[in-house]
């Protein structure tokens, strides 16, 4: 008991093991994660129903053009973007690596007779011929990843733009990183059930890393008969160290916003956003 007691409360290096995939590959949660992007009046893995419509109404008065403009959403999820996109004209792909997410959208499209290209595969790993005029990426999935990751993600986004293509993304504030406090708790079924159908006790300790502005919740699902532990770093930028990864991957930066929804940039939120463009 002391050992495993032990390992629960183990604070690992920054980004020293990743788990992000468990989140999609485990059914249950799968489920979970998809209920949580469906409903509207949540802001947990998507935005809430409002804020998704004034977003998509800024991206369309921002970036499209008299012709067609082809998007790609890293990230897609159920397709909250990529149908209102696409129903304003636009030539849509989603990526996005949760099956039952991607399942859902495609299913949505069909029905609502929407032609969109969706893609089961991590962003990580993507490669297609098409070219596109804007890549999106929100719900600050961008901190979610190492700094090897990010600059992968960076490479590959720079060579499916366009030549002055844009992406629009969003991450979190060093404001953010202030709020957060390290702690440890448990409970049993921790967070109601999401973790497993099985009976189980949830472990959660919360990390700070001062040096690195990164910040780990680091959840031990204790089950009768196993043990999980899922690892969610969080990466918090100052506006220097994201135009810094952004210039290095040949990217110029053309300005901050409060959010995706083009809210003039106050400095006074735990997120923001940025528009970044290829030379």
């Amino acid at each position: 008991m002391y050992a495993q007691l032990k390992q629960v409360n183990y604070r690992p290096a920054p980004f020293e093991y990743y788990t992000a995939d468990m989140l999609w590959a485990d059914p249950h949660i799968a489920r979970q994660m998809l209920a949580l992007h469906l409903d509207e009046n949540l802001d947990v893995a998507s935005r809430n129903g409002r804020f998704v419509e004034r977003s998509v109404d800024w991206i369309v008065s921002r970036f499209f053009s008299g012709t067609q403009t082809d998007i790609c959403d890293f990230g897609c999820g159920p397709g909250l973007y990529t149908s209102r996109l696409a129903r304003r004209g636009a030539n849509v792909t989603g990526i996005d690596f949760s099956g039952s997410s991607i399942e859902y959208a495609r299913n949505y499209a069909k029905k609502e007779g929407l032609h969109i290209n969706y893609i089961l595969r991590n962003y990580l790993e993507f490669d297609i011929e098409d070219r596109f005029d804007l890549i999106t990426m929100i719900m600050c999935d961008f901190c979610a990843l190492s700094p090897a990751q990010r600059r992968t993600l960076l490479n590959t986004i720079h060579r499916l733009l366009k030549k002055g293509g844009y992406v629009l993304l969003d991450a979190y504030s060093l404001k953010g990183f202030e709020q957060r406090v390290e702690g440890a708790s448990y409970e049993h079924r921790l967070m109601n059930g999401f973790w497993s159908e099985n009976d189980y006790y949830g472990f959660v300790n919360t990390f700070r890393y001062e040096q690195e502005k990164v910040v780990l919740d680091k959840y031990t699902i204790i089950e009768e008969a196993d043990t999980r532990v899922i690892y969610n770093w969080l990466q918090y930028f100052s506006e220097q160290m994201l135009v810094d990864e952004c210039l290095n991957a040949g990217f110029k930066v053309l300005g901050f916003y409060d959010d995706v929804a083009g809210l003039d940039y106050s400095r006074n939120h735990t997120e923001f956003a940025v528009i970044i463009a290829k030379e």
